[in-house]
């Protein structure tokens, strides 16, 4: 991050916490990628300004582009390591790919504001792309998941987070973007409050109530944050930035899983080690639990490039 002329990075990407988010997955009609790239490049620029005019309400988001779509819209320029999201199913687990063109995150303290901003956002994109998923989030208790646990605990802190999330001098036209992947997980809630919270601490690897993790020695090898917790050959950790939020109603709930880093390598080799496992039959316990009903794969250019492209 040492030099000064870091291209802007969208804001949503890095920013810390809040209490409620829309999510909107869109896909392209055909041949409109002259329109979308100087309206993909007004909503961004918009998303911006809007940090700064909805400051006290904490007001965030970024515009992300999907990994197949990517070449139809900026033929000319490929982030390096971007690809389709890494389907894999083991047993009875399985995490699907459902590949969208566009995703837009964003995010408030006021929903009210979240809801004008989305619909203003649809009303920008008429014509050009077709809404295929919305979901509303929101902040669960004290940062909990639905299944009463703490989540994002070992989220990176302060400068830490764009050391994490965003690409730099390893991509240098890329630099201030990030690596989207997102999932919906659907929680089988009533089959997880019937094991007792011994049970539960012991899938998760840390106490519900007072979120203290297990020591190394106590944690099973299918506790969720054993298989989540990896490192490389170096001995150092393969770290993501989540920006997931519960989601959903009395009929479908669960958690909207949003990892950015500045690598896709990290979030897949979770994902591996929660569905395939480790090779001696350890995957996440978790995983009996809750079902990914998407996944897709996404990168967040900088705000710069958006602009720089959208001719």
């Amino acid at each position: 991050m040492g030099t000064l002329d870091m291209p802007r990075e969208q804001l949503g990407i890095c920013a810390e916490g809040n209490l409620h988010a829309v999510y909107l997955m869109f896909n392209a009609n055909d041949g409109v990628e002259a329109q979308m790239r100087p309206c993909l490049a007004n909503i961004a620029q918009y998303i911006y300004e809007l940090a700064d005019q909805y400051a006290d309400s904490a007001f965030n988001g970024f515009v992300a582009i999907g990994a197949n779509y990517w070449d139809a819209l900026y033929p000319d320029a490929r982030p390096a390591e971007l690809r389709p999201f890494p389907a894999m199913e083991s047993g009875n687990r399985d995490a699907p790919a459902i590949e969208y063109d566009l995703f837009f995150h964003l995010r408030c303290d006021r929903m009210d504001i979240l809801h004008l901003v989305a619909n203003e956002v649809y009303g920008m994109l008429e014509g050009l792309a077709e809404l295929e998923d919305e979901e509303r989030g929101f902040r669960f208790m004290d940062a909990r998941d639905l299944t009463g646990f703490v989540d994002g605990t070992e989220n990176p802190k302060g400068r830490n987070r764009q050391q994490v999330a965003l690409v730099d001098e390893q991509d240098p036209e890329f630099r201030g973007g990030s690596y989207i992947h997102v999932q919906k997980y659907v929680h089988n809630l009533r089959k997880w409050q019937r094991l007792p919270t011994q049970k539960q601490e012991d899938i998760i690897g840390r106490t519900k109530q007072d979120n203290i993790e297990y020591e190394s020695e106590d944690k099973p090898l299918t506790a969720h944050i054993k298989r989540v917790n990896l490192k490389d050959e170096n001995g150092q950790s393969l770290e993501i930035l989540r920006q997931s939020l519960p989601f959903g109603t009395v009929r479908q709930q669960g958690l909207m899983f949003i990892s950015t880093c500045k690598t896709p390598e990290h979030f897949e080799k979770m994902l591996h080690s929660m569905i395939v496992g480790d090779g001696a039959g350890n995957h996440d316990h978790l995983m009996h639990f809750t079902q990914a009903v998407t996944g897709s794969s996404f990168f967040a250019p900088s705000l710069d490039f958006i602009i720089q492209f959208s001719e």
